[in-house]
Parts: C-alpha cells; structure tokens; sequence
C-alpha cells in the first residue's frame, strides 16, 4: 500500500452524525421521495436504519483523500478499487442499509458486468474479514457498516461549530475550527475510486471544501489579515477562474491592503472572462463592490470590528468619599471589578485587591466602582484610608472600633482587644450585605481582621502591595491609562477648545506624564489654573526630563512625593537596586541583565526584583522582565543623583551592562555563524555574558532584547570609554537590521555612533560605525548611500590598519558595484575581499566574497564561472557547518542555475536558502528567495506557483528590503499575473514597478516599459 499518512482524525473527536448529509438534504423528487442515482446512497428514507451499536473501538475511516481504515494506529488493507468503492458508498450511508441493487448501480452505473452481484459479494466477504463481522453487517439483502467514525463527520462538525462561534462573535474560534476542518482533506476526494457514485460525492465534497475556503477567507479579511490573504487568493482565482466569490475576497483583500488599482483590475478580468467563456455579467454583489471601490468607501477599507462593551451604570454612594465627577476610562477594569462584588449577593463574601504604582488612580477606581456596586450592597458601606503608605498606618484595632459604632454599637459595648473587636465585627455584619473599602492598606496582616466573615459582604482594598498571601482574594493590577483615555482626562479638565486647539501638544503632554492619572491631573489643573499658558507652553515645560518631576506638582499634590512614600519604605538594598537599575535605558531589562548592573548572582538580583514589584514600584513585564514607568525611572535616577553613588559607580554598573550585551551576543553570532571570524575582532569585555547551546534559543535572546540593546548602544554612544564596545555591539548585532521592526532603530543607532566617534576623534571606531551604516543601508536598498559609507569605512580602516573591516569594505563595495551595473569595479573589489578574507584566516567572509563574485559573473553572462564560484562558496559554508552563510550560498548558486536553465537544480537549492531563512528569521532573504524562486517558475511556466510566491515575498518584504527590491518583485508578478490571464492586474504591478524605478532612476524602467508597450492591446 506504500507509505500510509497515518489517522488524521482521533477516534475520540469523531463524532456520531449522518455523514451522508454532510452537503445538505439529500434530493428529492417532486412527490417527496428519494431522488434516484447517486443520491440514493446518501439519503435519509426511513425504514433502513441499522440497530444502534456502538462504533467498534478503535476502528476509524477516512473519504477526504483515499478511502482508508485503521484500527488505532495500524492501517487496514482496503483491497481493491472497487472494493474501496463499496466501502466509500457504505461510510456516505451514514450506518444505513444500502441494497445490493443500489451498491451495484453505485459502482457501474446502468451497465453493469453480469457477475455484478457475485462480485459485490465477494467484496463484501473481504471487506467482513478485515474490519471484523460486528463492523460490517448483512441487513435485508443488503449491507451496512456499523461505525461512524469517520474524518467527513468530524469535518461537518467542526463546519458547524465554526458557525456557531462566529455567529457569537467568535471569529477566531471560527476561524480555528474552520482551518481545522480543511485540514482533513488529504488530496483528492475518493482517490482512485471507480464508478458514477463516487465520481458525483468528488464534486460536492469538492464543492463544499471550496464553500469551507471562502467562508475561512471572509473571516481573514473580517480580522484584517488581508495582506496574508492576497497571496492564497491569488493562486486560488487562477485555478477556479469562473468562481466569482473568490475574486470578491481578492479584490477586497487587495483593496484593503491599499492596491486599489489591483483590485479594479481583478475586476475588470473578471468581467472580460465572463463575457468571453460564458457570455454573462459579473453578478450585483460583485459589481456593488466595484461601485464601493471607485468611490473609496472609507467603511469598506476597514475589517469588522468587535462590538464594544456597554458602560456599566452609574450610582450613587451613602457613605463612601465621593467620586471624581471626571472619572475617566477604565471601563474593563470597572467591570472586572463590579461582576467581582456582585458574586457576594446571596453567596460567599468576595475580595478584590487592587495594587499598583503610586498615583496610577487606585482609590479613584476603587470608589468609583464602589459606587457603582451600592445596589447590591443596601446594608451600607464602610471605608478607611489605613495610611499604608506613610511612616504610621492606622492600627487594626482602631479601624474597627470606628467600623462598629458606624454599625450602630455603642462605645460601651465595644470590646478592648484586637481579636475580640474582629469577631464583635464580623457578628454584627452576619446576615447583612455590606460593602467594605479598605484604602491604601500596608500589607495583608492589617486588613485580615477588617474582613467581613459571612456571605452577602465583600471588602474591596487598594494598596502599592500586592495582597499575594491573602488567601481567596481577587488580586488587580492597575496599569497607567491608554493614550486615548489620558488625552479625554486631560481635556475634561482643561477644556474641549484648548485641547482641540493643540493636539498634538496634548498627546506631547499626556506622554510625558506617562500616562499616569495622578500626573495627568496635575499638569491639567496646572494650564487650567493659567490662562495666558498655551498647552504647548505645557509641553515645552515637560520636555526636559530633569525639571519633569518638579514641573508635576499643584497645591498638596506632587507625583515627586507619593513616589517618595514607596522609596522610604525600601531595604537598603532594595534601594540600591531600584537606583541603578533606573540607570539602564530601554523599555525593560531582563533578570540576567539586571543581575550585571547590580553585579549580582541572578537569584538575589531576582529576590531584590521581586520585592520592588510587590511595592509597585517596578513591574513584571513577563517572566524573568522587568521595566520602570517612564517618571518611576526618572525618580530612580534623580535618587541616584543625590549623592547616595559615586559617579564611578554608576558608571561601573552601565559598563557591566555594555559588557553582557557585547559578550552575549557576539555568542549568538558565533552559534549563527561557526567559522567567522568577526568575534575575534571584537573588543574584550570584562563582564560575562550567557552562553548557548542552541542556536534558536540564541536568536530569541537577539530579538528579544533588540530594543534594549540598541537603547544600551545609544546611551554608550555618549562616553568615550564605551564607545568602542557599543560600535562592536551593534556590529555584532547586525541581524536585527534585515529585521522590520529593528531596522531603523539600528540605522539611526549607527548614524548616531558615526557621529559620536567623528566627534571624539576615535578613527577605528568611526570606521566600524561606518561598515555598519553602509550594511542597513544595503539592506534598505539605498544602494548610493551603502556605497559612500563602504568606501568611507575603507579609507578609515586602511588608516587604522583595521583587518577586518578593510575586508568587510571591500566586500560591500563589490555588492553595491553589482547592483549598481559596474560589474568590472564590482569584480575588483570582490577579488580584493577574497584576498584580504584569504590573509585574515576568515574562510567564512572569502566564501562570502566568492559567491558574491558570482553574481557578477552572472551579471557579465559568464554563467558557468558563476556556477562554479557560487558551489565553491556554498561547500566552504557546509565545510564549516555553517547553515545561514551556507544559505546566502545557495541563494547565489540558485540564481546562477536559474540563468543557465538548470531550473529544477535551482528550485532544489533556493528552497533549501528558503527553509534556513524562514528559520533564522533572515526576513529580507526570506522574501528575496520566494521572489527568485518565482522567477524559476516564471522560466517554467509555472505562472500561479509564481503568483503565489511572489504575493508572499512583497508581504514579507514590507518595512525591509527597500523600494528597489520591491520594484522587482511586482515585475515577476506582474508576469505571473499576465500569465495567468488576469492582464488587467499585470499592467496595475508594471506601472507601480514602473513609478518606482523612474524615481530611484534605475535602469529597469526601460524593461518595464517594454512589457507596458507590448501588453498594451491584451
């Protein structure tokens, strides 16, 4: 039977339905009966129903592919084709009893052989003895299979949870179970299965697995994963052309990724296609949404978005401090907290504690919900600001000698000791419903006897502290506000006009305060208080991060000093920690990172971490990540500043931190890159890094800190006795330029050490910062500016006699020759690079220079030096174990075998390139391979393989690679697209390569407006 796939349907996820009915009502005739033919066998008529039994254990069936059966994890022998037809027609019944005369008429239709019954039977006697006799029975004169279970019922049910859950707003449930049902297609349906009946369930369930894909589809664009879904589209229009629907989600998909005039296009195909093969009009849906296009429906452009939450009612307090009348936002954590009380009504008492940093508006929120909540609680509600966060906080004892007479005790009958009041307390409370607020508690210990003990109360707390050892509680933590909620504070406290005025400055100034409520209100009580000043006046007062924090205080409020009620209460090492670590930049810092500032081992570095954030004042980004809030941070540093450390130790910690940066990830470059010799070029670290041992584990260190270490590298750009260390950082860590997201964080990084090094007279670093800028620059396809900076870095590091980089240089300056067309120039530097690699002992970087003295013989139209040159880099690569560079090797010696014909060797080599980058996250070379591989299956003929792979190469390729690669990609789809027959859309990607090459002045727009001129009448 030759390799088996294996069951790809559970037993236990099989379920028990009417298979045959998986496409609808079986047809019927006028007078109601069943439909005859192929129908028959899939019908529902009563009376041929087999007794129930359960499905024999273990045995499970497959139809979405070849018919096939397994009992557990071994594979059944199904015989042949057409005991597989008797078989398939017996799993569409559904467990009912198909006659002999409808089994035959199944397999051969009106003109069956004579021995047509004797066969069936015997068919039906192998197919009893291997699925077992209690399986397949004999009911009537005819036949019927005793088990459901089967992948076609299982696709059904998942089809109709799918719309179950997308009906409730659940699109990605919907679209989960969805996936999951195509998902048990495996090839053609009934494969090699013979006669009509089989050949009509081919159809529908064909038919149905389309119907499946549209709907998965639809929801794609509903989430906004339009981009993503261009490329499926593409190839899915070219192989059912006549499907109308299909090229609706296209054209939406391309209309909402912004290419309107593609979606126009696909428009205008279809129509000529219609007219051409079946003489018809596109239908009204898909006119209307060539009408909504043309017209720009901004409600067309954006996906369905997920009804928003009704605002939980508004009420009024008995006892409670009233709420602010411009309390703003919050609305999931109100409702968090709302459903959270509402549990005591009638039920056990519920707990809520609410913690985080000083001023982020806890008491705000905590009264304000608890108003919110007086419905539920008609008993009253108690409240008491306990003072946790000052020198003195109240006492438990005294607490509940207010609570009780507030209850209605006399002072007479309240008891002396701590433990009597509590239980006085909580017998008072017994059969009431009482809300109580415990506001600004210290620390567990103070609140455990101020609890309500019976059903119907609830305590709501608020405190810096998270209460992790009060048992039972409902613990909160509060975050600073949204952008869009800090900005609608801002402006019910300032006003509408002033706010309208300046917006932007707004946002200038709720940016600076953090986003923290507490600030917010201060700097708009402060510009509303002064009317002369603008809020730009505002905004430029804030700007300065040193007067920041004084700028923050109005009347008794300042954030400077509820930050300093938190700061007194620190161990002094606790304080230690949160003053250096306010140190570092970037948006958080990782344990490890944290434990080379404080020159520390990692757990007492994590002990310290922990205990900040339990005091809010530090927050647990994620597990083993820590950030400040951006004022935290500046208090941080201002302590650090009062002379509590010496500037040497401040500068001690900041150049730990530089040093495991550097130190970890010239390891992530080494494990990325065995054999380069880059890391012993690198300046020497007197601080340990983290060691590897798996290269994936490697790039998530790279990619998880790309923002911190960048952030590292500018701050150090400053001082010179980092300077060298940074520019080696950030030349190790040159992967995260080909990233999107890091791109030109690392451009403007390197422009910054450039300067900075220029500045302080350090040529060799100048030099390296220049070998970098000219590598992100290549990589954003600005070939001119890569150039002058390559060369500059060549004449810097001939001056300094600096190896590496003179190698690094030259080799740059031969790959932008080649772009470029200045082949001979290009030939010359590449043979320069491979000679100064060669003396360096760097296999690695001469196998670089090898392939890319490929290319230009290539581009010469010397193909078999280019081949042989692009084999000799690529086994220098696998010699070395060298997987990335090996795949910069293949995609090289793909292109060479592409231009000589050799088109499945290069298929072959650039798919292995493909599979390395897509593993290494190299997003420019992952999209540069699909865009090369879809020129070979341009050469092949092979147009909607080649429309596919260059759909997801230009969605790749966003935010990198630069408009020149992006230029060359729409060529080959274009040509793809043309090839396919959707002409209309060909011309819309030629034009825009067309605008593309015009403005960089690349010498490819006189190709392109060849194809324009002679596609011009198709």
């Amino acid at each position: 039977m030759g390799q088996d796939k294996g069951p790809r349907v559970p037993a236990q996820a099989l379920g028990t339905h009417d298979a045959g009915a998986a496409l609808g009502v079986p047809r019927r005739r006028p007078d109601g009966a069943p439909d005859s033919g192929d129908a028959t066998l899939g019908g529902t008529a009563p009376g041929d129903a087999v007794s129930p039994a359960p499905p024999a254990p273990g045995l499970r069936f497959g139809v979405l592919g070849p018919v096939r059966a397994w009992r557990g994890e071994e594979a059944l022998a199904t015989g042949s084709p057409q005991q597989r037809a008797v078989l398939a027609a017996l799993l569409l019944r559904g467990g009912r009893t198909a006659t002999a005369a409808e089994l035959i008429d199944a397999l051969w239709g009106e003109e069956p052989p004579s021995q047509a019954l004797a066969a069936l039977r015997t068919y039906a006697s192998r197919l009893r003895k291997a699925l077992g006799a209690e399986v397949l029975v004999s009911v009537d004169g005819g036949y019927a299979l005793r088990t459901t279970a089967l992948d076609l019922t299982r696709a059904r049910e998942l089809a109709a949870e799918a719309e179950r859950l997308r009906t409730a707003g659940d699109r990605a449930g919907a679209r989960a179970r969805l996936a999951e049902a195509l998902d048990l297609w495996d090839g053609e349906v009934l494969a090699a299965v013979p006669g009509p009946y089989a050949e009509n369930q081919r159809t529908r369930l064909e038919e149905w697995r389309l119907t499946l894909l549209e709907t998965r589809l639809d929801i794609d664009l509903e989430v906004g994963a339009h981009a993503e879904a261009v490329s499926e589209l593409t190839a899915l229009t070219a192989a059912h052309p006549l499907r109308e629907r299909l090229r609706e989600l296209l054209m939406l998909a391309l209309y909402r990724g912004g290419r309107q005039a593609e979606a126009l296009a696909v428009y205008a195909d279809t129509r000529r296609l219609l007219a051409d093969e079946l003489g018809v009009d596109p239908t009204p849906e898909l006119s209307r949404l060539q009408q909504r296009i043309l017209q720009g429906d901004a409600e067309l452009a954006r996906p369905v978005e997920e009804q928003a939450p009704a605002a939980a009612p508004v009420a009024r307090p008995a006892q409670l401090p009233a709420t602010v009348p411009d309390f703003t936002g919050r609305a999931s954590f109100v409702r968090e907290l709302g459903d959270r009380l509402a549990t005591a009504e009638g039920s056990v008492m519920a707990v809520s504690a609410l913690a985080g940093i000083g001023g982020v508006g806890k008491t705000t929120l905590a009264v304000h919900v608890a108003h919110e909540a007086r419905p539920h609680f008609p008993d009253g509600q108690l409240y008491v600001d306990l003072q946790g966060a000052g020198a003195q906080s109240a006492a438990p004892e005294t607490v509940l000698g207010s609570f009780l007479r507030a209850l209605g005790t006399p002072d007479s009958a309240i008891p002396d000791s701590l433990d009597d009041r509590a239980a006085l307390y909580r017998s008072t409370l017994d059969g009431r419903r009482v809300l109580v607020l415990l506001d600004n508690a210290r620390d567990a210990a103070q609140i455990r006897p101020l609890l309500p003990g019976t059903a119907g109360c609830a305590a709501l707390v608020t405190s810096r502290i998270r209460m992790v050892d009060l048992a039972g509680a409902h613990l909160v933590d509060l975050d600073v506000m949204s952008p869009e909620e800090a900005l609608q504070l801002f402006t019910r406290i300032v006003g509408t006009e002033r706010v309208q005025a300046e917006r932007e400055a707004a946002l200038d100034v709720v940016a600076a305060c953090g986003f923290l409520p507490l600030a917010i209100r201060i700097a708009a009580s402060r510009l509303a208080a002064r009317r002369t000043w603008t809020v730009s006046v505002l905004a430029a007062k804030l700007a300065d991060e040193r007067r920041r924090l004084d700028e923050l205080q109005a009347g008794d409020l300042a954030v400077k000093a509820t930050f300093e009620l938190g700061y007194g209460q620190l161990e002094p090492a606790q304080a230690r920690a949160f003053r250096l670590l306010g140190l570092a930049d970037g948006p958080d810092i990782s344990l490890a990172a944290a434990a080379a500032v404080l020159d520390l081992p990692l757990w007492d570095t994590e002990d310290l971490l922990e205990a900040l954030v339990d005091t809010s004042l530090l927050e647990s980004a994620a597990p083993g990540r820590y950030r400040f809030h951006d004022l935290v941070r500046l208090y941080a540093r201002a302590c650090a500043d009062r002379d509590e450390h010496p500037p040497t130790e401040k500068a001690a910690a900041l150049s730990r931190l530089l040093d495991f940066y550097l130190s970890t990830a010239a390891r992530v470059y080494a494990i990325e890159r065995p054999g380069d010799r880059l890391v012993d070029h690198l300046e020497r670290t007197a601080y340990e890094g983290l060691a590897f041992t798996d290269r994936h584990q490697a790039q998530d260190w790279l990619y998880a800190e790309s923002h911190c270490l960048l952030a590292c590298v500018r701050h150090s750009a400053a001082t010179p006795t980092t300077l060298r260390r940074a520019v080696d950082l950030l030349w190790a860590s040159l992967d995260l330029a080909e990233s999107g997201a890091n791109s030109k964080e690392y451009e403007a990084v390197a422009t910054l050490l450039r300067e900075a090094a220029a500045k302080a007279g350090d040529i060799r670093a100048e030099g390296r910062a220049a070998l970098t800028l000219a590598y992100v620059q290549h990589v954003a396809g600005r070939f001119d500016e890569a150039d002058s900076h390559a060369h500059e870095a060549m004449d810097l590091a001939s001056t300094t006699g600096d190896a590496l980089p003179l190698c690094w240089a030259a080799n740059a300056l031969g790959i932008m020759a080649l772009y470029q067309g200045r082949n001979t120039d290009g030939e010359r530097f590449l043979a320069q690079a491979t000679a100064s690699f060669r003396a360096c002992d760097d296999a690695a970087g001469e196998a670089s220079a090898l392939c890319n003295l490929s290319r230009i013989h290539l581009a010469m139209g010397q193909t078999d030096i280019a081949v042989e040159l692009a084999q000799r880099g690529t086994d220098m690569y696998d010699a070395m174990g060298h997987a990335l560079k090996g795949a910069n090797g293949r995609y090289a010696l793909g292109l060479a075998l592409t231009q000589s014909g050799r088109l499945a060797e290069a298929t072959t080599r650039l798919t292995e390139a493909l599979g390395v980058f897509q593993d290494s996250r190299q997003r420019l070379w992952e999209g540069m391979s699909l865009f090369r591989i879809a020129e070979v299956d341009i050469a092949a003929r092979q147009y909607a393989q080649a429309a596919s792979n260059s759909e997801m190469a230009l969605v790749i390729l966003r935010g990198v690679g630069g408009e020149w690669r992006r230029g060359q990609v729409l060529v080959v789809l274009g040509r793809a697209l043309f090839g396919i027959g959707q002409h209309g859309r060909a011309r819309v990607c030629w034009q825009e390569a067309l605008d593309i090459f015009v403005e960089l002045g690349s010498p490819e727009e006189s190709e392109v407006r060849a194809l324009l001129l002679e596609t011009a009448a198709a």
